[in-house]
């Protein structure tokens, strides 16, 4: 027989970010919360460490030991805890103390932009999945003024040494004296593809930011500022993660 659940639904829900207990107890009695795909009720317990509970049919996690991090990760830091060759590493961007968490993905050395970071495995890894088609946004500064045939390219795609890539979605930000800003949506992240694909079109890359990871944006960060998601951001990206946008 399996041990007792240990915990009132409405107490880990509300610790996971759902709002008040008493806003949570009103989403069990609407019923939108299952336990072990079970309609849930008032006065429900669950053990967080082995019951699957969701809220609107998506998962959530209730591990009270679960993070999630936005970092803002400036130009010239590697995307690891500790480079074996001392460059600077994102380490010293995050709280000292907690549980430890891991980068979704990877920036390159000299690209900028948002970074997300969990402990939460499953949802990074259906992040970083290709085949959940999870949208980046990044701005590209680059040599050159774009033309809108090279715009076209980047939408119909071109072949990399590694297979094909493309842009979901791209268009011109600035043009003038030589110069170009370009705004790609990606749902790859192969290594250095955007700055790859730009240059196989003709436009190198001069500065590269990634605006956008699915529903959350580097909006009001700067560089080297952290700062934990809200349950909003938190909802909104296990969402995506499932249906991809």
């Amino acid at each position: 027989m399996s041990a007792p659940p240990a915990e009132r639904l409405q107490r880990a829900l509300a610790r996971a970010g759902f709002g008040s207990r008493r806003a949570c107890e009103e989403l069990i009695a609407q019923g939108r919360v299952t336990i072990d795909g079970v309609v849930a009720t008032l006065g429900d317990k669950v053990d967080v460490a082995t019951s699957t509970v969701q809220v609107d049919g998506l998962a959530v996690n209730l591990d009270p030991d679960v993070r999630y991090y936005a970092l803002h990760k400036p130009p010239g830091v590697v995307t690891t805890m500790r480079d074996p060759q001392g460059r600077p590493d994102i380490r010293g961007f995050l709280p000292s103390e907690g549980p430890r968490v891991f980068p979704v993905g990877r920036l390159d050395l000299n690209s900028e932009g948002l970074l997300l970071l969990t402990n939460d495995g499953d949802l990074a890894n259906r992040l970083m999945h290709p085949s959940h088609g999870v949208e980046k946004e990044y701005l590209a500064e680059v040599e050159g003024e774009p033309t809108a045939r090279q715009i076209s390219r980047l939408r119909a795609g071109v072949d990399l040494d590694d297979g094909p890539a493309r842009a979901v979605r791209a268009r011109v930000v600035a043009a003038s004296r030589g110069r170009g800003a370009v705004r790609v949506v990606m749902t790859e992240g192969r290594k250095r593809e955007v700055r790859r694909l730009l240059a196989a079109v003709g436009l190198p890359v001069t500065r590269l930011v990634r605006l956008r990871v699915g529903p959350v944006t580097l909006d009001g960060m700067s560089p080297g500022d952290v700062r934990a998601l809200d349950r909003a951001e938190i909802q909104a990206l296990t969402s995506t993660a499932v249906s991809g946008r």
